[in-house]
């Protein structure tokens, strides 16, 4: 990359991308033009090539990005003021798409070291899964979080519990020392080594709300206890909800047709009290895990990975640095046989027409298409739209429409073919990059594509997000230095080298997957893991009754 303090990103686009601060009076020398900045550009924004009338459209990454709402001056800062989203349309697809694949000869033969399934599929980590099939029963999940965490070993210290107690003791006149208090029952040396962690979901679904969001949740929670890193999963009922028990069952079969995991389910009011259901939970759930214990991590082609990639707490160098060595990495690994799941649709507006055109055939593109027309009038009827995603800090940080934001998100995907599209709570079976129907928010979105079968998440960010999962280890994979300093406990990879010039995007997605394949095998674990973050939230589209 060039060490210019200025890019263009595409030949056609009419915007430059300031790459650190540039103050008023700056001369600007690009392509035969030759002018000074009448304003400060902060590092991340853009400005104007040449001057602008009123209704002009302005490009980024070669694609419509947005309209002049005013007429703009030759290096005028590019902002909500002066600019407003549009987006190129999209029609049927062009069929000539050809592929150029990654060189991959260095990585052909390498494999990791995983949990493999009855079904075939393997695993990066090897977790027990609680679940609630409906809200009422998150009191008991807690229940049994501290029954099992407590008591396997599994809870991590809390160095703020230790504070607590030394203010206490301050207060009451008793020696400050933050050594007075031990942190309970942390035990280093756990009964169950070959369990890497009995994982708790909570939600606020499975009744009051429309049977589409029962149907949908109960889709979803069946892919995470189909996903290769899940061992086995118990299962809270109550009984009389909208997510009934059958209704799951038949999800359950669907991903996983015949029975290769233990899946015990309890139904508080067939059992009468609560006691003589957790009592029947904790028995069979402990006998589950010994049996779980006994799995081994074994050599794994790399071809059974299935890797989401999302973006979240986005700036304008999303798309430069992070996205793009993130679509490195996952074009190896399409080349080497691998799953790739991209999310996030609203952040797909703009882009949608070069997306068709990857699509390996007419009956997925048209999926696509229904569903991104589909989302788009859901959201338009609440009094939305796609052009209303980009976040306070999005736009701080130099993303100032719905379209350059997702110009840059969709270089997560890499450039190989879209061999599925799949909607929300649907598990992914093809190998290959498949699209897959989220919103933009990040839990909502990855907590759906740990649902679809991800065993790894690259997750790349610009402003910082502490966002994990608890069945999908999230790689947080930085787009600037500054970041990385700034909150080194939530960052796993540095990609800010793309930008200063020290580093390729092809040098960058090649770390990047070094780092899964260790991350894999269990070499290593990721920041939101020894983080204990673990969110998880169903999306809900229809309303509450």
């Amino acid at each position: 990359m060039s060490h210019q303090p200025y890019l263009q990103l595409h030949p056609a686009d009419n915007v430059l991308v300031a790459l650190q601060d540039l103050h008023a009076g700056t001369r600007i020398q690009f392509q035969g033009l030759d002018f000074t900045l009448p304003e400060d550009i902060p590092a991340k924004h853009k400005f104007f090539l040449s001057p602008l009338s009123a209704g002009s459209d302005i490009s980024m990454y070669g694609t419509l990005v947005g309209k002049a709402v005013v007429d703009v001056g030759q290096g005028s800062l590019m902002h909500t003021h002066n600019t407003h989203h549009a987006a190129a349309s999209y029609g049927v697809r062009n069929s000539q798409y050809v592929w150029q694949k990654p060189d991959t000869g260095r990585w052909t033969q390498m494999q990791f070291m995983g949990y493999h399934r009855a079904d075939g599929q393997v695993g990066v980590r090897n977790y027990w899964l609680v679940i609630p099939l409906v809200f009422c029963e998150n009191k008991n999940v807690d229940t049994l979080r501290d029954a099992f965490i407590q008591e396997l070993g599994y809870a991590r210290p809390n160095p703020y519990r230790r504070m607590v107690r030394s203010l206490l003791k301050k207060q009451q006149g008793g020696p400050d020392s933050l050594k007075s208090f031990e942190d309970g029952n942390y035990i280093s040396d756990r009964p169950f080594p070959q369990i890497d962690g009995i994982r708790f979901l909570q939600h606020d679904g499975g009744c009051g709300g429309t049977r589409e969001d029962a149907s949908n949740l109960c889709k979803l929670l069946a892919g995470y206890v189909v996903n290769p890193n899940v061992a086995g999963a118990t299962i809270l009922s109550l009984g009389c909800q909208h997510a009934q028990i059958p209704l799951f069952e038949e999800e359950l079969k669907m991903r996983m047709p015949t029975s290769t995991k233990p899946v015990y389910i309890f139904e508080q009011q067939q059992y009468g009290t609560e006691h003589a259901m957790l009592e029947a939970a904790v028995t069979t759930t402990f006998t589950g895990m010994m049996e779980a214990n006994q799995l081994q991590r074994k050599p794994a082609p790399l071809s059974k990975l299935t890797v989401g990639v999302k973006c979240g707490g986005s700036d304008g160098f999303s798309g430069i640095s992070a996205n793009p060595a993130v679509g490195h990495a996952a074009d190896l690994l399409v080349a080497l046989g691998s799953k790739i799941l991209m999310a996030e649709f609203p952040e797909l507006c703009g882009v949608e027409q070069e997306l068709i055109n990857r699509c390996v055939d007419d009956e997925t593109a048209q999926r696509f298409s229904a569903l991104m027309q589909t989302y788009s009038e859901r959201a338009i009827a609440v009094g939305s739209g796609f052009d209303m995603n980009p976040s306070p800090g999005n736009i701080r940080d130099g993303l100032i429409t719905d379209a350059i934001k997702s110009a840059g998100a969709a270089k997560k995907g890499g450039t190989s073919p879209i061999v599925d599209v799949l909607p929300y709570g649907h598990y992914a079976k093809k190998a290959g990059l498949s699209l897959l129907c989220t919103p933009g928010n990040d839990v909502e979105s990855t907590s759906g594509m740990a649902g679809a079968g991800c065993t790894i998440q690259l997750f790349t960010t610009g402003l910082g997000t502490p966002t994990g999962n608890p069945v999908s280890p999230m790689v947080k994979i930085a787009t600037n230095d500054t970041l990385t300093r700034r909150m080194p406990d939530i960052i796993d990879i540095n990609c800010g080298g793309v930008i200063t010039g020290e580093k390729t995007i092809t040098q960058s997605g090649e770390e990047i997957l070094e780092y899964i394949i260790r991350l894999a095998s269990g070499e290593i674990d990721t920041c939101a893991e020894r983080n204990g973050q673990e969110d998880f939230i169903f999306w809900k589209r229809g309303v509450s009754l």
